[in-house]
């Protein structure tokens, strides 16, 4: 187990300093492109980093990057700590900003879906009242008067009662 565990540590240590190596690569590329066999010196560097011989991943590590971090031990985890509650605080703002808005949406969706829905019962109402009565002349803008025989069926003619419905069809068959 403990060869895994060198083995992991050796590839952390080889991951860190290439993190740090590519982020000063981007900035010196700028710089130093022109300079003759910079690219050649950067593929050697990265074998010099990975190459079991020499090790220079982890050098690099225990001579620079390990004393810098065990210096700074508490900082970061004091920066840490803040950051984790910074997160957190924000998450519970922005929830609460999330669920205001969805739940505005939703009131909105509602009183809109509903301010419709009367608008369309209204528009059929008065396309009943148009059919019924049949003479041509525009239909009132105003609500229907109230009264008996308002209702009717699909193609303009009067409903009829059941039993008057009856008797007219036991009429025509007799």
């Amino acid at each position: 187990m403990d060869h895994l565990q060198a083995g992991g540590v050796k590839w952390m240590m080889y991951w860190i300093i290439f993190a740090l190596f590519t982020t000063a690569e981007t900035f010196t590329d700028i710089f130093l492109c022109w300079f003759p066999f910079y690219y050649e010196l950067k593929i050697a560097f990265v074998a010099w980093l990975l190459s079991p011989y020499t090790k220079g991943s982890s050098l690099l590590y225990r001579k620079f990057v390990h004393p810098t971090l065990s210096s700074k031990e508490k900082e970061i985890d004091d920066c840490l700590v803040q950051a984790k509650d910074r997160s957190y605080d924000a998450l519970v703002h922005f929830g609460k900003r999330g669920l205001n808005v969805a739940a505005t949406a939703a009131v909105m969706a509602a009183s809109k879906g509903q301010g419709a829905l009367s608008e369309r019962l209204r528009s059929f109402s008065m396309q009943d009242l148009s059919t019924i009565r049949g003479d041509g002349a525009p239909a009132p803008s105003g609500p229907p008067p109230p009264g008996p025989g308002r209702a009717s069926g699909k193609h303009g003619q009067p409903k009829m009662s059941r039993s008057a419905s009856e008797s007219a069809g036991s009429s025509g068959t007799a």
